[in-house]
């Protein structure tokens, strides 16, 4: 077991895989009272300030695949939370929009979902924040350099 755990110590991946789990757990905990998923939530909160992306477009900003997202923009839809019309521009688009219930219900669920990323920012100092995030930021580019 010591080897095992060894292992794993030299290993940055495992931790960052592990705050990233603990972190959609806590928010996935939070946004269950409002019936949505993580990736649903980023999904009206982009389009809070993106009206009518793409799904391609939300799919880029919340890395998430192609197809997650358009199963994440059907099961919005079918709620009623968002609406979908095709592009006037690409009949294959579609312009998705937040309805006036999408819109109230991010508002009530973004203030838990905020509330969990303000518990993880009040652990580090503001100095600790900025190393971390240049820490990440210089990972993801060292991967996506490959």
């Amino acid at each position: 077991m010591a080897g095992l755990e060894a292992e794993i110590a030299r290993r940055p991946g495992h931790v960052i895989k592990r705050a990233e789990q603990a972190l959609m757990s806590a928010k996935s905990g939070v946004l269950r009272e409002f019936d949505l998923t993580v990736p649903q939530y980023g999904g009206l909160l982009v389009l809070s300030y993106l009206p009518g992306a793409s799904g391609a477009q939300l799919a880029r900003i919340l890395a998430v695949t192609p197809q997650t997202m358009a199963t994440v923009l059907s099961n919005l839809e079918a709620k009623g939370l968002i609406t979908r019309t095709p592009s006037a521009v690409h009949q294959k688009v579609f312009v998705t929009k937040l309805t006036r219930v999408g819109g109230a219900l991010l508002k009530r669920a973004d203030v838990k979902a905020h509330a969990v990323e303000e518990r993880l920012s009040a652990e580090f100092t503001d100095d600790e924040r900025r190393t971390l995030t240049t820490l990440l930021e210089r990972a993801i580019k060292v991967l996506h350099d490959e």
